[in-house]
């Protein structure tokens, strides 16, 4: 039986302002999102049974299942040696990439108080995509910095960017992620945003509201299962390129229900 909610997202109201957008660095402080940015209620959809078998090439997402034999996922060890060749193992034989890259780990948590122990960001709460057409490519050759030529060599090919999400403490009931069916999306709906980090300047979409998105969520994700969405992709032959995305508050969420702790690992797929 189809399951449909309704929740408020944080869209872009406008452009009367310039927008910025500085991420959190972790332990418990904010993200900034400098801009007119309004708060939209829309219809989200119950993806276990609306959306079986999405793809990454349709939908931008796609959920499967996956053990892990990582025991701790804030044992940094532990995510390089035995996650990262998980992820890369899944990857493969999802998309039939050729190679795999593995560039970020971002652990958030919905506790203020885990944030500040584990030094982990909040769950994003404004309806983005991580990458634009020009930074998806600047991401790649920022991480070939140190291999220019190899950079050079890898965008004469198709190349995508994937975030692989997981659960790493029980059941999400609350602040779940939600996405946008990406064939709903349109251009006119995304508006590129300088990203400006400690480390780091780059560029990162935020979302329009339009009545014609469809959004999704796979409720209590467990941590035998992972969800993938593309946040880039090299190709423009018609078919996913970006996924917006956020989280938002479960309104059916058991109110003793423990908050929800994630990792997202950013991954540069070469094909």
């Amino acid at each position: 039986m189809e399951k449909t909610i309704k929740a408020s997202l944080k869209f872009l109201a406008n452009l009367d302002e310039p927008l910025l957008y500085i991420p959190s660095k972790g332990g418990g402080d904010d993200t900034d999102h400098v801009g007119n940015f309004t708060m939209q209620e829309v219809n989200i959809h119950d993806g276990r049974t609306e959306k079986k078998a999405s793809n990454l090439d349709i939908e931008g997402f796609q959920l499967v299942s996956q053990k892990t034999r990582v025991e701790d996922f804030y044992d940094d060890m532990q995510i390089a040696s035995t996650y990262h060749d998980e992820v890369k193992a899944l990857l493969k034989e999802v998309t039939g990439a050729a190679r795999i890259e593995i560039f970020d780990d971002t652990r958030r948590s919905a506790s203020l108080e885990r944030q500040r122990e584990k030094n982990t960001r909040e769950p994003a709460d404004i309806v983005h995509n991580d990458y634009t057409a020009l930074s998806g490519i600047k991401r790649l050759r920022d991480h070939f910095a140190d291999d220019p030529d190899e950079a050079e060599k890898l965008l004469q090919r198709r190349f995508a960017i994937v975030n692989v999400w997981r659960s790493i403490a029980g059941p999400v009931y609350n602040h779940p992620l939600v996405l946008c069916d990406a064939a709903t999306v349109r251009p006119e709906d995304l508006v590129s945003v300088e990203r400006r980090a400690e480390d780091r300047i780059g560029e990162l979409q935020v979302a329009l509201h339009y009545p014609g998105h469809r959004w999704y969520y796979f409720p209590k994700m467990q941590m035998d299962e992972a969800l993938l969405f593309k946040t880039f992709d090299s190709e423009t032959d018609g078919r996913a390129r970006f996924t917006i995305h956020s989280s938002f508050e479960e309104p059916d969420a058991p109110v003793d229900a423990a908050p929800r702790e994630s990792i997202e690992t950013r991954c540069l797929l070469f094909f």
